[in-house]
Order: structure tokens, then sequence, then C-alpha cells
């Protein structure tokens, strides 16, 4: 067992079993794998919660965040020396003072926002999900109608004030990063997350050009060997 632990963090409208593809690979490369869940109720919130999962870890750490997990990674790490890398899965890279809402507002092309359905809460926010009926075309169009009605029906919702929450200092600036983009995202197209990743300066961008938002269930062996590539690279 090496002493490094990979901290994987799933984004809005999933779940930590999402990444149950991408683990076993990881595992057998005798790396320490923790799927962190994620509230997903606040970036300040969530980052906090991941941050201190971060605290508790003896040895070096590489964050791996899935779409919004990505911006809980870029605001987690901050602080900790031991991170050693950030890998980026069709994930937000957001710099200082930027939000969800301004990376994947009206004009970047996502169809995220017309296939929501709400839940009002206590607090005057609202939870949102991917309506079932619109969840395999939106989210998991390369996966089966079976694959993406399991997934549907155990997503978790966001609260809708994450979207809108903006982020702190980024950790990309300071720690070495990788993207893996998903060439037919519909949640965040891949011009978007070109944007992003060429912001960060990445240590290297693979894109996968007909992988969905899903892209860790659906490409899972892709994603693990991005994830080692970091490793390696940290070593």
């Amino acid at each position: 067992m090496s002493d490094v632990t990979i901290v994987l963090v799933h984004g809005a409208f999933a779940e930590s079993a999402s990444w149950a593809g991408v683990i076993p690979p990881l595992v057998s490369a005798g790396h320490h794998v923790i799927a962190a869940p994620n509230e997903l109720r606040s970036l300040s919130g969530d980052s906090s919660s991941v941050s201190s999962l971060i605290r508790s870890i003896e040895g070096p750490v590489v964050l791996a965040g899935h779409a919004y997990g990505g911006s809980v990674i870029t605001n987690a790490a901050r602080g900790h020396g031991n991170v050693r890398a950030l890998v980026y899965v069709s994930g937000f890279a957001p710099a200082e003072g930027e939000s969800v809402a301004d990376v994947q507002g009206p004009g970047s092309g996502s169809t995220l926002g017309e296939t929501l359905v709400a839940v009002p809460l206590a607090d005057g926010s609202s939870d949102l999900s991917i309506r079932v009926d619109r969840f395999h075309e939106q989210f998991a169009a390369d996966l089966t109608a079976e694959e993406a009605a399991l997934l549907a029906a155990t997503q978790r919702p966001v609260r809708d004030v994450v979207l809108t929450e903006r982020s702190g200092v980024p950790a990309w600036q300071s720690v070495p990063s990788w993207f893996l983009l998903a060439g037919s995202d519909r949640n965040i197209p891949v011009e978007v997350q070109r944007f992003m990743a060429e912001r960060a300066a990445p240590k290297s961008v693979v894109e996968i050009e007909a992988a969905s938002h899903a892209v860790i269930v659906s490409h899972p062996t892709e994603v693990a060997e991005l994830i080692l590539t970091a490793v390696a690279a940290t070593a």
C-alpha cells in the first residue's frame, strides 16, 4: 500500500457510488481511496467538509472532482500542504469570485436548466434535481437506458444556492492539475471545460469525444488512468 490517499468528490445529481468503476484500478495500484460524501448544500459548507477530511489524512493526498466536485476540490485543497495534485473530471475549476452560474450561464450552451425540477425548502431555497424522463439524454447519453435509470433514481439533489455562491482563491493556482474533458457533455459543454482547463494551465489534458457528463461511469478506466498519472507525477 502506497502512502498516497486518493479522495474522490462527486458532483451534483450524483452520489459517491458513481465512482464505483474508478475505484478498483486505484486500489489495485496500491492506493488508499476515499469516495467522499458531498452534501451539495453550499460551496463553502461542502468545501469545509472535504477540507476536514483532508486534515485527518496523514501523508500525500490527490483530489479528484467530477463536475461540481471540481469546485469543491478547488476550495477544499487550499491551505493543505499535503495535497499534491488536483484532477478535474468534466469538472468546474472556478477562478476567484466566480460561481457555477457564471461559468455555466445562458450563453454557455448547457441544456441542464430546462431539465431541472425544484423542491422548495423551509429556508426559502430549493433542491434541484434532473427530471427522471430527461436524465438519460441530459446526464448519461452514453449509458444504457437501464444504467441511466439507476443513476436517475439515486441522484442527490443540489441546493440552488450552490450555483451562485462565489469561489475563493483557487488551489489550481498553486497545486498541479490534470483535466479530463467529456466531449459530449450536455451539462458542462466541452468548450466551457476547455476554457477552464486552459486557464488552469494543467500538466495534461485528456479529451474523450463521445463521453457524456456521466464520464466517470461510462469511461472509468480512462478516468482511473489519469488519476494514476497524477499520482505518479507527484511521487
